[in-house]
């Protein structure tokens, strides 16, 4: 059995794969009011075309996330991962290249149309991590990611944007800063998507069942070069604690790195289901969870993209003419990308922070469901008050309460995301349906996300226009008060440790051992807690595939008493231990965990009787395949 821990190897590199994304997606918060009013735009619409602009992008994104899923079941999670990844490095380049509003909005479009890495990546940590009590560690990680990347990009974006100060109201020039003005970011956003390209392209395994044993050339190179990097600078290769009574009779070959990234293409692998229907993937709770996930992007996204319009829009004087308190103004903050930058900053730290110590420990003692529907509190109040800021007195004042807020509604984000996502995980009815399940999610919630920025940007520009500009956040605050509702009709699923059609323990072996794996075989522990390794070097995570026992050996199993330690020391040297598997000891009270040799060629699984009889063939036993 494998050990239950987090696969940390394979969720740094998909982190390290995922950090460009938010850098990417957040520079532009704090430049787009001014790079859509260079061109041209008046001031009064600025809000209705960056709404239009973010909601462009979700739109193609709904249009194609079921596709990006569907084809991540057919031909992985990591090539189309890097897909992903490669279309949205072009694609931001593209953006900062614009130089009128169709073309950015024509960027905009083809970045939604080539990136489906939500569900995907979700769909990967699910497969890495299946089982309940480790997921809100695991499914934290992925958000704490996106904030800390959120750190870094409203930085640049705010200070390398524009860099020569162009007036936006004026022509361009010439010179290259001043014909592209808003590259400067997306450049150095592009270097670090090549970091995360490569380094998922070289480290990063396959989680798909059908496709994980394919040869993968990237992880044979990055073998090589892990292999030089350990020769070159002398870095012993971690030796795992083997127990004295527990060696195998014969030597263990040894294998090279390269050769057992490419031996798995040997295995069998298992077989691939139907394609899921749509009744199993929309269960009654799935649909609950849909429908909140979809809410939840719709008002967050919206909110999010309406905060540097509000910030950018001009100040408006209490005593001004047009001002009748206290619900009619139309005033904004009147600061720059710079300073905006600055506020999306440090709200972003405030949020890594709270995702990276409250959330795990706060989610385990009250449990997933309840921080969801704390968290979906939230945001209705933070809406509501979110316009009032505006009438006070000192630009300094306006920006110290803002950040408050923002930091409140990153607090209510770190939980409601993670949260929901884990109880729409486990609601899919198993691992098998989990990727079409999260495809499908993609593009609901790519619909919200589209609605959100479009509705806010829209209620915007007629608001102000009429005086009133508590109108969008007043109706996000209405809108985030009934998605609610639905959360007090959703019931924690129990995840997938012990779903039959998953491969969990392949799954674990493959990642969560992968940093102190070696030929020898993979460590297991005993219930003494000695560590020992499958004898032979057979790869242990097959038992995941198959069962080689028969049930009526399987009965017998349990009827089977072991002999004390005395006596098994001396049947180990005579080289007869009986068969492996989990039987009770009643002469000291505790369950042993015993070992057999296992004969050459017979695989993981076979077992002996007194006779040296295998009971069953290979293949025999009833296996579950658990494709996804």
């Amino acid at each position: 059995m494998t050990e239950r821990r987090l696969p940390v190897e394979q969720l740094v590199i998909l982190s390290i794969c995922r950090f460009a994304e938010p850098i990417a997606l957040t520079s532009v918060n704090p430049y787009i009011p001014e790079m859509i009013e260079s061109f041209g735009v008046a001031k009064n619409d600025i809000a209705r075309w960056a709404g239009l602009t973010s909601a462009i992008f979700s739109i193609c994104q709904a249009a194609t996330g079921m596709i990006w899923g569907t084809a991540s079941d057919h031909f992985g999670r990591k090539p189309i991962l890097l897909i992903g990844l490669t279309n949205t490095m072009v694609t931001m380049l593209i953006w900062g290249f614009s130089t009128s509003l169709p073309m950015a909005i024509t960027a905009r479009a083809l970045q939604g149309l080539g990136n489906g890495n939500v569900g995907i990546l979700r769909t990967t940590v699910a497969e890495l991590c299946p089982w309940k009590e480790l997921q809100p560690r695991a499914f934290s990680i992925m958000p704490l990611v996106f904030t800390i990347g959120a750190v870094f990009g409203p930085t640049l974006g705010g200070m390398l944007a524009n860099p020569l100060h162009v007036d936006p109201d004026k022509p361009r020039g010439t010179k290259f800063l001043e014909r592209y003005p808003y590259i400067v970011p997306n450049l150095v956003a592009a270097c670090i998507f090549t970091i995360g390209i490569v380094t998922g392209w070289l480290f990063l395994k396959e989680t798909l069942e059908t496709k994980k044993y394919d040869r993968d050339y990237g992880l044979m190179i990055g073998n090589k070069i892990t292999a030089w990097v350990h020769k070159v600078f002398n870095i012993p290769k971690q030796q795992k604690k083997r127990h004295s009574e527990r060696e195998p009779l014969l030597p263990t070959p040894k294998v090279a790195d390269d050769e057992e990234a490419t031996s798995n293409s040997d295995i069998k692998k298992p077989e691939i289901h139907g394609k899921p229907k749509l009744r199993d993937v929309l269960s009654y709770q799935t649909s609950l969870n849909l429908i909140v996930y979809v809410f939840l992007a719709l008002y967050t996204i919206a909110y999010d993209q309406l905060l540097p319009v509000f910030m950018h829009h001009p100040v408006q004087p209490i005593d001004d003419s047009n001002v009748t308190l206290p619900l009619k103004f139309a005033g904004g903050f009147g600061i720059h990308n710079t300073e905006i930058g600055v506020l999306f900053t440090t709200y972003a730290i405030t949020s890594t922070v709270s995702q990276f110590l409250l959330f795990p420990p706060l989610a385990r003692y009250f449990g997933v469901l309840h921080c969801l529907r704390v968290a979906f509190l939230i945001f209705p109040v933070i809406f509501f008050v979110t316009p009032f800021v505006s009438l006070l007195p000192t630009n300094f004042s306006r920006q110290v309460v803002m950040v408050v807020l923002m930091m409140i509604r990153g607090l209510g984000g770190t939980f409601a995301f993670p949260t929901s996502t884990i109880m729409l995980t486990n609601s899919a009815s198993s691992l098998r349906v989990l990727g079409t399940l999260n495809g499908f999610a993609t593009s609901v919630s790519a619909v919200g996300r589209a609605v959100g920025p479009a509705l806010s940007g829209g209620l915007f520009s007629w608001g102000v226009k009429r005086g009133y500009v508590i109108v969008p956040f007043w109706a996000l605050s209405a809108i985030s008060l009934i998605a609610c509702v639905p959360t007090w009709w959703l019931v924690e699923g129990k995840g997938f440790g012990d779903d039959p059609d998953s491969d969990v323990d392949s799954v674990v072996s493959a990642s969560a051992s992968s940093a102190d794996s070696s030929s020898d075989g993979e460590i297991v522990r005993d219930e003494e807690g000695v560590e020992s390794e499958s004898e032979y070097g057979e790869p242990t995570n097959l038992l995941s595939y198959t069962s080689t026992r028969s049930s009526a050996a399987v009965a017998s199993d349990d009827e089977l008493e072991v002999e004390d330690a005395e006596s098994r020391r001396h049947r180990a040297r005579r080289g007869t231990s009986g068969s492996m598997g989990h039987m009770r000891s009643h002469s000291h009270g505790r369950r042993v965990r015993r070992r057999s040799s296992v004969p050459i060629g017979m695989g993981v699984g076979f077992r002996r009787l007194s006779s040296n009889l295998g009971t069953s063939g290979i293949g025999a036993g009833g296996a579950s395949w658990g494709g996804t």
